[in-house]
């Protein structure tokens, strides 16, 4: 059965959809910065997955350093939310043509790790089993 719509459940079936596609090998005529961008979506709709849970306001931002600003002070901040606020370049400048340096494979295994160990982070945080293991992608 499916989260209810809205639920910390459903932002956290949301982000693990996004690092799905994160995952995914590159395409013909595709750019890892998209991929990156995806695994950016997911961090942060696991961050607001847990502010949800806190009942903290979620706002419609895309930074994840603000968004970890904004969890309750009780709730566990492990060193991976911090260095997590790099991604949120995938999601402004990386999403569109300009004067940043191309991504590399080894920055995708990089961005897509540091996701899912949010994605890891958050899943804890609500108390769903429902956590990624290395044979749910190989990133």
């Amino acid at each position: 059965m499916p989260p209810e719509a809205g639920s910390p459940r459903d932002w956290l079936r949301l982000a693990k959809a996004d690092l799905a596609i994160a995952r995914l090998e590159l395409p013909p005529d595709g750019l890892l910065e998209l991929l990156c961008f995806h695994a950016q979506q997911a961090a942060e709709k696991s961050i607001k997955a847990v502010l949800l849970q806190e009942e903290t306001p979620v706002p419609h931002i895309h930074s994840i350093e603000r968004l970890v600003d904004l969890l309750p002070s009780g709730v566990q901040r492990p060193g991976v939310l911090f260095e997590a606020a790099r991604l949120t370049a995938y999601a402004t400048i990386y999403r569109y043509p300009g004067q940043q340096e191309p991504v590399t494979d080894a920055d995708h295994r990089s961005v897509v790790a540091l996701a899912e160990a949010v994605y890891n982070w958050a899943a804890a945080a609500i108390g769903s089993a429902d956590s990624l293991t290395l044979a749910d992608g190989d990133a």
